[in-house]
């Protein structure tokens, strides 16, 4: 690991441990105990996530869709991880992100520029489940191409009416210079072969806001239902590859609950 991608991970984990120690000293929540038995949603999903390069069509997908828990494994649809420790009404978690950064410069508006690989974020997180509504503060790092940091905090509510559950949720998504630069920025080389200006992207912060829904059709059986929004910086829309302001994704899926 080189001395740059070393210190970011020193720097997140340092800032998660923070936030994890406040939460552990605020929250007064029992932490659900550890059972190796499956509980929550398996089944599958049509996914959607509107892109915001230049030229590049929405990606829509058929994937399994899993929201469920198995002894210290869990899977909460793009983040998966192992419980390790407890900490206030949850744990502290190794997670990964499934991510859908990357993109292809296989079209004619894009020639000149290099591929964007896919990330691959890893680092830790807790989701706090209270009566308030569940916590989630996660920080990675991108042990892929970019090497840069993403720290989220997001806020979920339950709201119940018969069948149907709403979950709406808010949050907030910092991606570090490094991060951001290698998804929306471009070379001096590529600027030349492109001709497309050179950019050099830093820091962003999104916002986001969303509803989830899951609907009851029998005892078991559940359809699940996403949809969110996040909204980019300037230091995004800046960049001469981006063309939207804001980014929808969302999915829709049947499952199947453990219990």
């Amino acid at each position: 690991m080189s001395k740059s991608i070393s210190s970011q991970c020193q720097l997140i984990i340092g800032a998660a441990g923070v936030a994890l120690y406040l939460l552990a000293a605020t929250v007064a929540a029992q932490t659900t105990p550890i059972s190796y038995k499956l509980t929550g949603d398996v089944g599958g999903a049509v996914y959607n996530a509107r892109s915001v390069i230049r030229s590049k069509s929405d990606e829509t997908s058929a994937l399994p869709y899993l929201f469920a828990d198995y002894g210290r494994l869990f899977a909460r649809v793009d983040t998966v991880g192992l419980k390790a420790l407890p900490v206030g009404s949850g744990y502290l978690e190794l997670v990964a992100r499934i991510s859908q950064d990357g993109w292809r410069a296989n079209t004619a508006a894009l020639n000149g520029l290099k591929d964007r690989k896919t990330a691959l974020p890893l680092g830790v997180g807790t989701l706090q489940q209270t009566q308030y509504g569940a916590f989630a503060l996660n920080a990675f790092v991108d042990a892929g191409a970019s090497h840069g940091s993403l720290l989220e905090a997001s806020y979920l509510a339950e709201v119940k009416l018969g069948g149907l559950s709403l979950y709406p949720m808010l949050g907030i998504e910092r991606r570090s210079a490094r991060y951001a630069n290698y998804y929306f920025g471009v070379t001096p080389a590529e600027s030349l072969a492109s001709g497309y200006a050179s950019y050099n992207a830093g820091s962003t912060v999104t916002p986001m806001l969303g509803l989830a829904a899951d609907y009851s059709l029998t005892e078991n059986w559940v359809v699940n239902m996403q949809l969110r929004r996040k909204w980019l910086d300037s230091s995004a829309t800046n960049s001469p590859l981006v063309v939207r302001k804001s980014q929808d994704m969302g999915y829709v899926g049947l499952s199947y609950r453990f219990r």
